[in-house]
């Protein structure tokens, strides 16, 4: 099964002058891109064209023909490699991304499966047991969610659908989950 790409990236944190740590001299070194992608969540190192400075938040296309701001893709990053200011990022972007694509993850509570006769995807966000997995598969049956406020409405004391959602992904990031719902590593 051939992994998704990502065609755009969110840049978390911009070094003109590459890691503090690369002893290397200056003239060696490579500016350096953390960035994340939009679609997957895939962490990722890019390397910015010359002459190019990227701000936090910004959107960057990396996918294949021709890219505007980024010369390459180093590669996958993990969590534990982020700067400070990449992690201080993370989580806002991560809201920012789940914002604005509230319908996908509506749909994800609207078409959510078994994964075992045991167990349901449902059942891997944080704070959602068994009661609340077939509360939302009773509501979900007799019409689908609209948005996050009408999840909320229809299922009593269900915890933030929308923090829920992102406390998975960073859960996935941190790759301590067996199962990946939204990140694709």
């Amino acid at each position: 099964m051939e992994r998704a790409k990502e065609e755009t990236a969110i840049v978390l944190d911009f070094l003109p002058n590459g890691y503090p740590f690369d002893s290397r001299p200056m003239h060696l070194k490579t500016p350096i891109v953390q960035s994340i992608g939009k679609e997957h969540f895939v962490l990722l190192e890019l390397v910015p064209k010359k002459g190019i400075h990227l701000q936090p938040h910004e959107e960057v296309y990396i996918g294949e023909g021709k890219r505007d701001k980024i010369h390459h893709i180093i590669g996958k990053l993990s969590l534990d490699k982020l700067t400070a200011t990449a992690k201080n990022e993370l989580d806002y972007t991560i809201k920012e991304i789940v914002k604005k694509n509230e319908k996908r993850f509506v749909d994800f509570f609207n078409k959510a499966q078994p994964l075992s006769t045991r167990m349901h995807q449902l059942e891997l966000l944080p704070g959602l047991g068994k009661k609340h997995m077939w509360e939302i598969v009773e509501r979900r049956g007799e019409e689908p969610f609209k948005d996050f406020d009408d999840l909320k409405k229809r299922v009593k004391l269900m915890p933030d659908p929308e923090n829920v959602i992102i406390k998975r992904i960073m859960k996935e990031l941190e790759e301590t989950e067996k199962h990946k719902i939204f990140v694709d590593v």
